[in-house]
């Protein structure tokens, strides 16, 4: 078995200010993809929950199958992505107008019984996926539903008619 070289192991083998860069660039890259093309598929989960969770998994398994050479760079590596992750959060919590950029704004599907067709071409959703997103909000009939919305997290909410059911 051979020696464990650990200046290898716990040393600095890429430059802390290269990982930032390199966790930043990703971390901004795939939060735009997913802000941008991927949202009706995360149901009640956060666009940013699962990003992070991706990225973290991916550099903690570079780090402990030594493609970095070093746990400490990896340490940094997923300390750049938490780090933007809670600054995006706390960001959006703090700033209503930097939410409306960083927290996609619910789409009205339905509208007083009146599907929005428009509106599911934009988030490629189906008239059965909606029907079936509507049935599993107890409606079984549109003209129950005053309003029904994709909200931010992929979730369809329905509001229903007092009077209607």
């Amino acid at each position: 078995m051979p020696a464990i070289d650990w200046s290898e192991v716990l040393g600095i083998t890429v430059s802390p200010w290269e990982l930032f860069l390199r966790g930043t660039a990703i971390y901004w890259f795939l939060f735009l993809a997913f802000r941008l093309v991927v949202r009706r598929d995360m149901g009640a989960i956060a666009i940013s929950d699962i990003l992070l969770v991706m990225l973290v998994a991916d550099a903690a398994q570079n780090a402990m199958a030594s493609d970095y050479r070093s746990i400490v760079d990896g340490i940094v590596l997923i300390s750049t992505i938490l780090g933007w992750n809670v600054i995006v959060d706390w960001v959006a919590y703090a700033s209503p107008r930097m939410r409306r950029l960083l927290v996609p704004r619910a789409v009205l599907l339905v509208h007083d019984g009146t599907i929005m067709k428009q509106n599911l071409r934009r988030e490629f959703l189906t008239q059965d996926e909606l029907e079936q997103k509507l049935r599993e909000n107890g409606v079984t009939d549109l003209a129950q539903v005053k309003a029904a919305y994709m909200e931010s997290d992929g979730a369809v909410s329905v509001q229903k008619h007092r009077d209607k059911g």
